[in-house]
């Protein structure tokens, strides 16, 4: 198999590309600086929204794995919206080829204020520029894959846990400020449940779901499994040997956090399972 990655310099990227690279697939990662990607990997610096004939620019991939984003973390930056026809335009030209697959990375923030277990059928409103691009981009591409007969995978994605200081999740700044010497961090109450997937897991878990075809649609990356914000995060302080302390209380809830919501979890559990199939064949 040969998989496009795109926003493979990307926070997600580079773990997605090493996970597909262990499994010998062959990878081409392409974003504006793909130096921190992999060298395994066929490397490719640009903006892929240049191409003009994506499919055949970058070698006539079997999948994409489309993760290609801006202003991800910051959830009602403009860039959203005035984005949303480049991504058309790139996912019609790749739909319309010759692909076998494509694979998109949405986000639970498509949802909007829920509370409970998300699944597929979970009724979507959005309530940030952030999840009102990412719901229209998903339902561009079930659109798509209905006119060119494409399998489509949503890999709709949690909360991811990590400790890289880049980055704007709460634990990314809780990263760089605990390298910065500071000994508080300024937080919610923390009351919230969430769904949470350290950063491998939620790698890995993308990478076996898009090497697998027997599991399709939407595809929740999640633990299927709520855990309040505060636990997690002393938790995650504590599993870094981080000398912070957390200021309860400084920050309110955002309006569009849901108070206790996550993850439908029973199709990634299936995809897993296909691809250890896939995996044990190929090892025959």
């Amino acid at each position: 198999m040969k998989i496009l990655v795109t926003g493979a310099g990307g926070y997600l990227g580079r773990g997605i590309v090493t996970k597909l690279l262990d499994d010998s697939v062959a990878v081409i990662a392409t974003d504006y600086d793909t130096s921190q990607c992999d060298a395994r990997a066929i490397r490719i610096s640009c903006d892929l929204f240049e191409a003009e004939d994506p499919f055949e620019f970058f070698g006539k991939p079997d999948a994409v794995l489309h993760l290609a984003w801006k202003d991800g973390f910051m959830h009602n930056a403009d860039s959203h919206m005035d984005l949303i026809p480049l991504h058309h335009r790139f996912l019609r030209k790749i739909f319309q080829s010759d692909v076998k697959k494509v694979a998109v990375m949405g986000t639970m923030h498509e949802v909007g204020f829920y509370e409970g277990s998300i699944d597929e059928d979970s009724p979507c409103h959005p309530m940030s520029l952030y999840g009102i691009a990412k719901n229209a981009v998903r339902n561009d591409c079930e659109w798509l894959a209905k006119q060119t007969g494409r399998q489509l995978q949503w890999l709709r994605g949690f909360y991811i846990v990590g400790n890289v200081p880049f980055g704007s999740s709460i634990f990314s700044k809780i990263t760089k400020a605990s390298l910065d010497g500071k000994d508080s961090f300024p937080f919610t109450m923390g009351l919230n449940q969430f769904d949470f997937l350290d950063y491998e897991e939620f790698c890995a878990y993308v990478a076996a779901t898009v090497e697998q075809d027997a599991v399709d649609g939407i595809i929740n990356i999640c633990s299927g499994r709520p855990e309040k914000l505060a636990d997690r995060v002393e938790r995650f302080i504590k599993e870094n040997g981080f000398g912070i302390q957390l200021e309860y209380g400084a920050f309110p809830d955002r309006p569009y956090d849901s108070k206790a919501v996550w993850g439908n979890d029973e199709k990634v559990r299936k995809a897993i399972e296909e691809y250890k199939k896939v995996r044990a064949g190929e090892a025959e």
